[in-house]
């Protein structure tokens, strides 16, 4: 049963990354993207991550998903928006449409669809530092928050930009990403701490986890480039391209290093 629901769903994975990338193709040409863009490209990538937990970890896991992150996303943004608090004043305009608790409920699907990307690089990250036990649940939480933060680094600027959310208090604020402040990131970082630390604790790894999680490293990995390039050539924010190319460059960089290596092995071993 495992192995046919396999067989159905990673397949469906790739396709809604497929359309997924498609859709985020079309946000330069419109100047940043329209809200039926936006909502298409949120559902189908947050669709994208839990079918693939679905087909790799279990239908559990992908409950596990949508509760820990999509549920703990909106009680964080709901807290946030009404106390300030882990990320500092700000507010929603009806841009993004419907809201719950005063969040958007497109927002709590944002952090469904890169959560488990965020902790899927993680792991093989870990991994390829041969760390086990408590030290590499520690190691785990850590860098999967900042993977998770680092994009952000380019996401608030373009929603901002777009009209979507707007903060009190912009400064100070990271270098070359004006106008978002710096609690902003702040609050990032605790509550995806608190998010992948949870996650890694309820997901397994699954038995074949490396080729498994293909989508979930592309995913990754074209958010990284893509965002780069949107913010260079066609959102103009090159300084954001520069400053999120750096911060999460040190996550998608060392990835790289690590999958192109990982597949030189696999091919070296089977021409042998």
């Amino acid at each position: 049963m495992k192995t046919s629901l396999r067989h159905h769903l990673i397949p469906v994975a790739w396709v809604l990354l497929a359309a997924t990338i498609g859709v985020q193709i079309a946000f330069p040409l419109t100047g940043g993207g329209t809200l039926p863009l936006t909502v298409a490209s949120v559902v189908l990538l947050a669709s994208a991550s839990a079918l693939h937990l679905a087909a790799t970890r279990g239908f559990g896991a992908a409950i596990a998903l949508v509760v820990i992150a999509g549920g703990g996303g909106l009680v964080a943004e709901a807290i946030g928006v009404s106390t300030g608090f882990p990320f500092g004043t700000y507010a929603y305009t009806d841009g993004l449409g419907l809201k719950l608790l005063g969040v958007p409920v497109l927002v709590p699907l944002a952090w469904i669809m890169m959560s488990w990307p965020a902790l899927a690089v993680t792991r093989r990250l870990v991994g390829a530092m041969r760390l086990s036990g408590t030290r590499a649940r520690v190691v785990t939480a850590f860098l999967g928050a900042y993977a998770l933060t680092a994009w952000d680094v380019f996401l608030d600027p373009q929603m901002v930009d777009q009209g979507h959310w707007n903060w009190q208090y912009p400064t100070p604020s990271l270098p070359g990403v004006d106008d978002i402040p710096l609690t902003n990131f702040a609050g990032w970082l605790l509550v995806s701490f608190l998010m992948i630390a949870l996650l890694d604790r309820v997901i397994g790894a699954g038995d074949t986890a490396d080729a498994d999680d293909a989508v979930p490293v592309a995913a990754y990995l074209w958010t990284y480039f893509s965002s780069v390039m949107a913010h260079a050539m066609f959102f103009g924010r090159p300084t954001v391209a520069l400053a999120g190319a750096v911060v999460m460059g040190v996550v998608a960089i060392p990835l790289i290093v690590l999958e192109v290596r990982s597949f030189r092995s696999r091919r070296h071993g089977a021409s042998v």
